[in-house]
């Protein structure tokens, strides 16, 4: 195939680490396939005349041992109708920007497969998702109501506060009944507009937090990332360390479980994160951790993806 022509959205590739952005990684198997590669940001987005089209920028080549990496054509605008699939892999925040590329994409749905579907990336946020199988989580609290959120403190004695829509373990805090600074932490969440998430503090975290890799529902790989002595976070570009790890009967049985919920909604790449064999997150707007895996297992998560799209929707 080609002669396939792939849009990818994404974030500004200047700001991108080469080495392990799994974005980058998507794009050079692509290559490798002899794919035609279109990038272009959220913000080159334009409705006009109830039609959807973009800026896009060619890709002409990827090399990631040189200092200017990638090379890419002038910007020409384009109908997204026109490219045979449609990649959503910007990272979040989930905000207005987000919710408003949504429904522009949708208008190109049913003429271009677009991945993650456009309709179920908005709803289901990845912490709100992962509520569909509460069974699997870790005791959880959605509010901004101050007597709710005391009561749930007071029975679970140490917890974690984060925003319901934020990302990459940014304003995640750890605290407890005994921490002065509790009701400073929650009056911080309490001015924002939305909504925000009180869990029960597993624990084990200090025991990694494993990702692990679905396409189109099945797992395909997990590494585990380990916080800094002291942190709970342990996403990767702020000090988490990644290992080598495995699926375990749990993982397989939670994996299971969500499988026919992800395909039917049409989030065929996604990743989940498992703390201490609970389920805390769902992510279905650019899930990374692909050269992490592809290191540890010698592995190629990326041509895994490509060759699973393939059968699904070109064969």
């Amino acid at each position: 195939m080609s002669n396939l022509e792939v849009a990818i959205q994404m974030d500004d590739p200047q700001y991108l680490d080469k080495e392990t952005d799994s974005t980058i990684a998507i794009i050079e198997e692509a290559l490798k396939r002899k794919y035609r590669i279109y990038i272009y940001t959220v913000d080159d987005l334009s409705l006009k005349d109830n039609i959807a089209k973009a800026f896009c920028r060619e890709v002409i080549s990827l090399d990631i041992k040189n200092e200017k990496f990638l090379e890419l054509a002038i910007r020409k605008k384009r109908l997204l109708s026109s490219f045979n699939v449609i990649l959503v892999r910007q990272d979040p925040p989930y905000d207005m920007k987000y919710l408003t590329a949504t429904y522009i994409l949708e208008k190109v749905v049913g003429k271009t497969k677009v991945l993650n579907n456009p309709t179920s990336i908005r709803n289901s946020p990845e912490k709100i998702l992962v509520t569909d199988f509460y069974d699997l989580m870790p005791p959880t609290l959605i509010s901004k109501n101050k007597s709710d959120i005391n009561n749930f403190l007071k029975n679970h004695k140490s917890c974690v506060l984060k925003p319901l829509y934020g990302n990459g373990g940014k304003d995640v805090y750890f605290s407890s009944l005994k921490d002065p600074n509790l009701n400073v932490i929650i009056e911080k969440f309490l001015e924002d507009d939305v909504h925000f998430i009180i869990q029960k503090f597993i624990k084990n975290v200090s025991s990694g937090d494993k990702r692990i890799l679905l396409i189109d529902g099945d797992p395909v790989g997990a590494i585990n990332r380990i916080p800094k002595k002291k942190q709970i976070r342990a996403n990767i570009h702020i000090g988490g360390t990644a290992k080598k790890t495995s699926l375990t009967k749990k993982d397989l049985k939670i994996c299971k479980r969500i499988k026919d919920t992800l395909k039917s909604r049409g989030l065929f790449f996604t990743g989940i994160d498992i703390i201490d064999n609970y389920l805390t997150e769902i992510n279905v707007t650019s899930p990374t951790c692909i050269r992490e895996i592809n290191f540890f297992n010698k592995d190629n998560i990326a041509a895994r993806f490509w060759q699973r799209f393939e059968e699904k929707y070109l064969f």
